[in-house]
């Protein structure tokens, strides 16, 4: 993938802006989506919410690189395809921004639209920032180390050096840590660990997972 970050929107939280041109009202709404099924059901939500507007024009993007975007109605490539494109240049993943238009009875010209669609969308992605609404994911790796308490304060000592949180710990006859790091970051904490406990295997990799970090 290549890919070892990406933004989105904090789930269940929706965020919005509204540009105007001579009297056409576009009202942008954004939200966090898991998946194509997300997306439509925001996208249909949307449309009932504005059954009356002309048109609601819909652009959405997944991480795992799938997206797609609909002109509904307008003339080709001047709305989805910019609303599409606010969303590529934030790096946003797995968000789906739908764009109502209040048509004000004068026509805009395709120049008009592509900007009016496109303010509308920075407009959405703005309010969101503002609001903290955008996480960045980031590729994490979680290793379990199971220790003996005599080797508590230094294990964490190491995990702290390289960058490692201690997310779960328990204490029973011995210490079970889970500590997640950027993946890639592991690999010498899981090395320092076998040197720690004369070349001893404590440690359990696994997977890496985009999760907040």
């Amino acid at each position: 993938m290549g890919m070892d970050s990406y933004l989105t929107l904090r789930a269940g939280r929706e965020f919005s802006g509204e540009f105007e041109d001579r009297r056409s009202r576009f009202i942008a709404q954004l939200c966090h989506v898991a998946g194509e099924a997300e997306a439509d059901e925001f996208i249909a939500e949307v449309r009932s919410r504005h059954h009356d507007a002309r048109h609601n024009v819909p652009a959405w993007i997944l991480c795992d690189g799938c997206e797609r975007c609909s002109d509904d109605g307008e003339p080709s490539r001047t709305s989805g395809m910019p609303v599409l494109e606010v969303l590529r240049g934030e790096g946003l993943k797995d968000v789906c921004c739908v764009v109502t238009r209040y048509f004000g009875g004068t026509l805009l010209g395709p120049g008009g639209l592509v900007r009016a669609y496109t303010a509308a969308a920075q407009e959405a992605v703005a309010a969101a920032r503002d609001a903290g609404g955008i996480a960045e994911m980031t590729l994490v790796t979680k290793v379990v180390v199971q220790l003996p308490y005599a080797l508590y304060d230094r294990v964490g000592r190491l995990a702290a050096d390289a960058g490692g949180k201690v997310i779960d710990q328990l204490f029973l006859e011995d210490v079970q840590l889970t500590v997640a790091f950027r993946s890639g970051d592991e690999a010498p904490f899981v090395d320092a660990v076998r040197e720690l406990a004369c070349g001893e295997e404590l440690c359990r990799v696994g997977e890496p997972v985009f999760a907040e970090f």
